[in-house]
C-alpha cells in the first residue's frame, strides 16, 4: 500500500481541488493513481461505471487520474435530506436513512466497507491519494471517526494538513490543530501546506517558519489562489457561482436540497448568456428567458420550500409572459400535476399537488434508478446519467424530451415547458448549442476539453508552488 492523505484545518479549505491537482500531477509522472475519500457528505453525486453513486468531487478526481469513477473511490456518501438526517450510501448503494444522533452507531459497520474499498484500490494502483472531510480538529467527533484520523490510523496512511489562509488565522488553524488532537493522531501528520494565498507569498515567509517551529512539521509550500477554479465543477452548493455574461438570462432556483447542480456548469461557462442562482426570498426576475428547476434530494420537501418562496406564483407568471421552464429530475417531478408517494419513500405518505406546468403525474417508489445513458435529444447526440426515485407518466410524455434509448421526459403542448430525468446533458456541445439556439442564444463549444485543460493547469499550479515530489514521497 502506497498512499498519502490530505486533511484540512476546516471545511472548504480546498482539499478536493488539492487532491484533484495532485492526482493529475502524479498521473503525469507515469504513476497509476486513484483518488479515495472514506466519507463524503454531498447531494452532488455521480453515477459510476459499476452502477452505484459517489460524490461528484471524487468523480472529478478520477478524471484527473484518467480513470472511470468507481464506488470504491468514495465508499460512504451521506446525502442530506433534512437538517438532521441523511440517506446513507455504502459502496454505491443506499442502505437506509440516519439521523445525525444515530449515525455514529453505524460507523463500525461502515469502517469495514471503507477499509475493504481502500484495500482494493491500493492493490490495483501505484498510489492512492486520500481526501479527508471537515477537520481532524473536530475532536468531539473523533470517537469512531472514519473520515479523518480514524481512517488514517486504521489504514496506516500518513497525513499532510492543509490550511486556508484566505479565511484568515492560518497559523492558529495549523498550530491549533496540533494542540487539540491527541499525540497518536499528531504523529500521523508528516507536514503541512498553506492554500489560497492572495498576493506575494514571500510576505508569509515569517509566518510559514513560525508554523514549522511551533509544530515541528515540515512545510510543503504555499499555494497561491488558483484563479481558474471556476472552470472546475464545484462540490458544494455554497460554491455555485452566477455568471455575468450578456444575452439570454437563465435563472436557476436554489432549492434547499439542491442536488447534482453541476448540470449548470456548462451554462455558467457560456459567454452568451447570464446565469443567476436565485436565492431564497428573491422573486424570479421579469427578464428571465429560461427558469431551471434543478434536481433535489427531497422532491416533496423542496416543492414545499419552493412554494414558501412564492416561486410557484412567479413561475406561473413567467410562463404566461412566454418564458421557458426546464425541470431536471426532481424539478421535472415538481412541474407535473401530482406527486403520489404511497409508501413515504420521499417523506410522508400521501399525494401532493405539483405546479401543473406539465400534464404528467409522478409515483414515488423506494427503488432508485442509477444508470448512465446515451441517445439523442433535439436531433443531437446526448449523454448523461439518471439518479432518481419514482416514475413519471402522462399525456405530455407523448412528446418526449430525449430517447436514451427509451423515451425520457416530457414537453408541454406549447413547447415552452420541458422536463427530463437526465443529468449532465449540457456537457454535450452539440446538444447545448441546439438547446440554446431554440432560445435565441449562441453557444461556445469545448466545455469538456476546458475541464481537462483546467486539471492540467491546476497540476502545473501545484508543481510550481509545492514540493510535489517530497509530498508524494510521504506516501507509504
Amino acid at each position: 500500500m502506497v498512499a498519502v492523505m490530505i486533511q484540512g484545518t476546516g471545511s472548504n479549505v480546498g482539499k478536493s481541488m488539492l487532491v484533484a491537482g495532485l492526482c493529475r500531477a502524479a498521473t503525469r509522472r507515469g504513476l497509476s493513481v486513484a483518488p479515495f475519500k472514506p466519507q463524503n457528505m454531498s447531494n452532488n453525486a455521480a453515477v459510476t461505471a459499476d452502477g452505484g453513486e459517489i460524490g461528484r468531487a471524487q468523480a472529478l478526481q478520477a478524471r484527473a487520474c484518467r480513470l472511470e469513477p468507481h464506488t470504491d473511490m468514495n465508499p460512504v456518501l451521506l446525502k442530506p435530506e433534512t437538517d438532521r438526517g441523511a440517506q446513507v450510501i455504502l459502496q454505491g448503494r443506499a442502505i437506509g436513512r440516519a439521523e445525525a444522533r444515530d449515525y455514529h452507531g453505524l460507523k463500525p459497520r461502515l469502517l469495514g466497507g471503507v477499509l475493504d474499498s481502500f484495500a482494493r484500490l491500493s492493490a490495483a494502483h501505484d498510489l492512492v491519494i486520500v481526501e479527508g472531510a471537515g477537520s481532524p480538529a473536530e475532536v468531539n467527533l473523533r470517537p469512531r471517526d472514519i473520515a479523518n484520523m480514524g481512517f488514517a490510523r486504521a489504514a496506516g496512511v500518513p497525513v499532510v494538513l492543509a490550511g486556508d489562509i484566505d479565511r484568515g488565522g492560518v497559523i492558529a488553524q495549523i498550530v491549533g490543530t496540533q494542540a487539540v488532537i491527541d499525540a497518536g493522531d499528531a504523529a500521523m501528520i508528516r507536514g503541512f501546506l498553506v492554500n489560497k494565498f492572495r498576493g506575494d507569498p514571500r510576505l508569509f515567509d515569517d509566518g510559514y517558519r513560525m508554523i514549522e517551529a511551533r509544530t515541528g512539521w515540515r512545510g510543503f509550500g504555499v499555494v497561491p489562489w488558483f484563479a481558474d477554479a471556476h472552470r472546475l465543477p464545484a462540490e458544494d452548493a455554497v460554491d455555485l457561482r452566477a455568471s455575468r455574461g450578456a444575452g439570454l438570462h437563465v435563472v436557476c432556483l436554489t432549492l434547499s436540497r439542491i442536488a447534482n447542480f453541476d448540470d449548470l456548469d456548462p451554462l455558467a461557462a457560456e459567454p452568451g448568456l447570464r446565469l443567476t442562482m436565485l436565492a431564497p426570498g428573491q422573486a424570479i426576475p421579469g427578464d428571465a428567458g429560461l427558469v431551471i428547476v434543478p434536481g433535489t434530494k427531497s422532491t416533496l420537501g423542496d416543492l414545499a420550500f419552493l412554494r414558501a418562496q412564492g416561486w410557484d406564483i412567479d413561475l406561473a407568471a413567467h410562463h404566461r409572459r412566454g418564458g421557458h421552464v426546464l425541470g431536471i429530475c426532481g424539478g421535472y417531478q415538481m412541474l407535473g400535476r401530482m406527486i403520489d408517494d404511497p409508501s413515504g419513500a420521499d417523506g410522508v405518505a400521501g399525494q401532493v399537488a405539483g405546479l401543473g406546468l406539465l400534464d404528467v403525474t409522478t409515483v414515488m417508489a423506494p427503488d432508485k434508478r442509477l444508470t448512465r445513458v446515451t441517445g439523442t435529444a433535439l436531433g443531437q447526440p446526448v449523454s448523461g446519467y439518471e439518479i432518481h426515485m419514482g416514475r413519471t407518466d402522462g399525456p405530455d410524455c407523448a412528446r418526449p424530451f430525449a430517447h436514451v434509448p427509451d423515451p425520457d421526459g416530457a414537453i408541454s403542448a406549447d413547447g415552452r415547458v420541458t422536463g427530463s430525468y437526465l443529468h449532465g446533458l449540457f456537457s454535450d456541445d452539440a446538444f447545448r448549442a441546439a438547446f440554446l439556439a431554440r432560445l435565441g442564444a449562441a453557444s461556445r463549444p469545448g466545455f469538456e476539453a476546458g475541464v481537462d485543460a483546467a486539471l492540467d493547469d491546476l497540476a502545473d499550479h501545484l508543481e510550481a508552488h509545492l514540493d510535489v515530489g517530497a509530498l508524494l514521497a510521504v506516501a507509504r
